[in-house]
């Protein structure tokens, strides 16, 4: 098989409904689509090849226009991706030494976390995948993140940053807003930051849909290289949906009310 029909088939997979690629390979693929890839191979022959893709699925995603550019307001979140039960912690293997316990709003987990850059248009600019433990506000990430970002860049309490970090990015032209905590004294904001904070929900929901309706997480990764494959081409997969969360500007709201 060519590497560009086993890509396809990786994609293809989180538009196709089925928990489980096992299932989906044996009962879709091997069924439905003989026709367009007449040189399959069997299910455990098409895992080896998949091996194959990492680099050049990391190498497509990571292409613009797969990526969307920067429009000038963008959103930064991370998602967990728990690779194992917490009470198996101990005897999980297949991660030893990559995956790390971190915590998230709704608990501890062990295995990584996708931070990912969204437009207000809910297109994916930049992500990253690193350990569970690492924070969201580390400076390598948020500088590998914002390379190709401008503007506003909105994000929860758990991007808050020192200030010689906060002046590097504004330096780069990139504000970065988020809200305060509980601890910290109120500022005044300008009437477009709160909108902004508002509307961060967005990529919430970007998060749900990578989860929920693309099967980003689950823990049945039985080789380091699987996992990369999976989690790129979610992301890919993601990029190629035609109607993403999207976030109304204050042209198009005026256009509403009018």
């Amino acid at each position: 098989m060519k590497l560009s029909e086993i890509m396809t088939i990786a994609i293809y997979y989180h538009y196709s409904g089925y928990k489980t690629f096992k299932e989906y390979y044996e009962k879709h693929v091997m069924v439905y689509l003989k026709s367009e890839f007449p040189n399959l191979a069997s299910y455990n022959r098409f895992l080896e090849l998949r091996n194959n893709i990492s680099l050049p699925l990391i190498m497509f995603a990571k292409l613009r226009p797969l990526l969307a550019n920067c429009t000038g307001r963008s959103y930064i979140d991370s998602f967990s991706l728990a690779v194992s039960h917490p009470r198996r912690i101990g005897s999980h293997k297949v991660f030893k030494g990559l995956a790390q316990r971190g915590k998230t709003s709704v608990g501890w987990f062990y295995g990584f976390k996708l931070h990912i850059v969204i437009s207000h248009v809910g297109e994916i600019i930049a992500f990253y995948i690193t350990p569970g433990n690492v924070s969201d506000n580390n400076e390598k990430v948020l500088l590998t993140l914002t390379k190709k970002l401008f503007g506003k860049l909105y994000g929860d309490k758990g991007y808050i940053i020192n200030k010689e970090l906060f002046e590097k990015l504004f330096l780069k032209g990139i504000h970065l807003v988020t809200k305060l905590r509980k601890n910290m004294k109120n500022k005044l904001m300008p009437l477009e930051d709160k909108l902004g904070l508002r509307s961060r929900g967005t990529i919430e929901s970007v998060g749900s849909i990578l989860k929920e309706g693309m099967c980003l997480e689950h823990s049945r990764h039985r080789s380091v290289l699987g996992f990369m494959c999976h989690v790129v081409s979610t992301v890919a997969a993601y990029s190629f949906r035609e109607k993403k969360p999207k976030i109304a500007t204050i042209i198009e709201t005026a256009g509403l009310i009018c």
